[in-house]
């Protein structure tokens, strides 16, 4: 029977994984944000960092936490806005390299 990827990087490199899993657990601990809100942030940072092992196993999370689905769409819709606000955000520099490159128009 293969191991799986995890099991494999935890043969490989035992402290890493270790040290990881323990720095997850401090993250999503209870805190000034409660574990909801974590998670859903945890949701939308998966959305636009387009990893679909984080959002299979940080959706279900934020529904054990309490979240709705309609609430994990909304974080979604803030994550696409934040993403497509960076592309706004930066046209300036566009703008500024047309405006100094040689040529007609």
């Amino acid at each position: 029977m293969s191991q799986t990827p995890g099991q494999k990087r935890k043969e490989l490199t035992p402290t890493a994984e270790q040290a990881w899993r323990t720095f997850s657990k401090a993250v999503f601990a209870e805190g000034e944000l409660d574990a909801k809100t974590k998670q859903l942030i945890a949701v939308a940072v998966a959305h636009v960092t387009q990893c679909p092992y984080c959002i299979e196993g940080h959706v279900p999370a934020a529904k054990r936490a309490g979240a709705t689905q309609g609430q994990v769409m909304e974080a979604i819709w803030v994550a696409a806005e934040m993403r497509a606000g960076g592309a706004v955000a930066h046209s300036h520099l566009a703008l500024d390299a047309y405006d100094s490159a040689p040529g007609s128009a």
